[in-house]
Formats: structure tokens, sequence, C-alpha cells
């Protein structure tokens, strides 16, 4: 039977039940990212954590946003060790979850199994959210130099010195962005103590006046066995352009400005996620050869 407890801050043998559980899971469904020595993954966070124990076995963990996303509303993962599916530890930790939070709150589904869709029905979770995953091979794409509008340059980020701009560029163009439109200065900052940040492959416009007006930051995530066929791979991280500077071609510009440096970088395929509504974005990428490759899924109560 499952015997499930909310804790606020994981201890160090709690925070490695945890670790061993996503990872787990990482080597069954290639989600989350995370490392064997690593911390947890930064979707968990904070928060609260609701742990599922049968026979003293961490069998499930579902971890609770309590800050919310940039709409107020709780948002919470939750994932069930591969070796204890199929038994309703899914089922009832996600009950516990929507006992806590009986209004506002969203959980994911990545990958969108049909486990997951099944279950959310049971509950009368409805389908919120699509979250597109698409990628290209390198080797099958043709980017051209990017060319700017006249009077706009481009050049890579400095740290130390651009922060505030990329964040005001960014407070404007995510304005209606659940997660991106909260970024904060100093979580920038705190990504910049991160491995894999490079500012060689984070690229800004500037206009005539030396205002930046859009920026394009770039990934590199470590090979995953499970995902993208085991290989290194870049992603068009976030792509933002003030609504003062969009229509001029000027997103597509540090699109590809980004997808040249990781090109270059010899990567053999760049990844993306967009927002499924979003098609003028989507088709924006598959003229650039992207093609739909997952989906994650946001669910809700009406």
């Amino acid at each position: 039977m499952l015997e499930t407890a909310w804790v606020n801050d994981l201890d160090d043998a709690r925070t490695d039940s945890v670790r061993a559980l996503l990872l787990a899971a990482r080597a069954a469904d290639g989600r989350p990212e995370i490392e064997r020595d690593g911390p947890l993954p930064g979707e968990f966070a904070g928060g609260r954590f609701l742990l599922g124990h049968d026979g003293g076995e961490l069998v499930g963990v579902a971890h609770l946003d309590t800050g919310g996303d940039s709409f107020g509303r709780q948002v919470a993962e939750l994932i069930v060790h591969p070796e204890h599916r199929g038994k309703g530890h899914g089922a009832a930790l996600a009950r516990e979850l929507a006992a806590q939070v009986p209004d506002q709150l969203r959980v994911w589904a990545h990958g969108d199994h049909p486990a997951a869709a099944r279950l959310a029905t049971r509950l009368g979770f409805e389908r919120v959210r699509e979250l597109l995953v698409m990628h290209v091979r390198v080797a099958d794409a043709d980017w051209p130099e990017p060319t700017p509008a006249e009077g706009l340059t481009l050049r890579t980020f400095r740290p130390g010195h651009d922060e505030q701009a990329v964040i005001d560029v960014n407070a404007r163009a995510f304005d209606w962005h659940p997660e991106q439109g909260a970024l904060t200065v100093d979580d920038l900052r705190r990504t910049e103590s991160e491995s894999w940040f490079d500012p060689e492959g984070f690229f800004l416009a500037e206009n005539a006046d030396g205002t930046v007006v859009g920026f394009h930051w770039t990934k590199v995530h470590p090979a995953n066995p499970e995902r993208f066929g085991g290989e290194e791979v870049g992603e068009v991280y976030v792509v933002g352009v003030d609504p003062g500077a969009q229509g001029g071609g000027l997103g597509r510009a540090l699109t590809l400005a980004g997808l040249r440096h990781l090109a270059q970088r010899g990567l053999g395929q760049v990844i993306l996620y967009v927002e499924g509504d979003n098609a003028p974005a989507v088709a924006v990428y598959q003229r650039l050869g992207f093609v739909r490759h997952e989906t994650d899924v946001q669910y809700a109560r009406p």
C-alpha cells in the first residue's frame, strides 16, 4: 500500500532517493535531464515534495512549485519509478496533489504518454497546454548567414554587463508566457554559473543607439543514451525580440546566428521547444528544417 508524505526540504538521504528514482525514470523515458552525480533538475528545485513509499521503498515522487507560474498557477511534476508503474501509485499521488491544491493546479506529462492521458481523464483533468519538441539534423539543413535589418547589429553576450538589458527585452517579449516571462536578473546570473552556459552562444541584437532589442540564447545538452540517438545536441533555448522590433526579420536573423554557431560546434542535431498553439513560430521553425519530435502536455482541472 502506498504511504505518502509531504516534505518541504529534502535532507541528504531523501535527495539521494529522489535522485535514484529520477535516474531510473531517465533510463526508461529519457527524462528528466539529470546527471548521476549532479543536483536535482531545476524543475525539482524549491517548493514541496510529495513522496510515495511502498514497503519502505520510494516508488513515486511529485514536486509542487508553490511559487507558481507567471499567472499564479501551481505546477507539479509527477514521476513513478518504472518498476512500480501500473499499480495505482501515480493516481494516488495525483489525487493527493489535487487535494492539496484544489484550484489553479497544473501537472506536466512529459512525452505525452497514453497512460498519463488515461489517468488525467479518470481524475477529471483536461489537456490545457502542449509544448512541442522539434528537432533538425544539421546535415540536412542549409542555414544562410543572418542578415539583420539596416541599423541592427549582432554581437555576443557580455557577462556582468548585459543582464538587465536581456531581462528587460525578455519581460516585454514574454509577458504572455507562464515561465519565461518571470525570468529575473538573479535567475540569469545563477544560470551563468552552470557548466553548460556559454556566452559565445548567446547572441544579442542592438539598434543604432546601442539598445538591446533581441536575443538568442543557445544551449548544448550532454549525450543522453535514451534520447536523440544518444548524442550531444544543441538547443534553440530562447529567442526573444522586443515587440517594438518585431516584423522586420530580426527573430529569423537571431535564430540563424545561433543555429550556425551550434553547427560550427560540430553538433549533429538541434532541438527547440515551442508552444503547440503558436502557429507562426512553428511555421518559421519548419521552414528552417525542424520537424515535430515529441510533445509535453500540461493537464489541469477545469
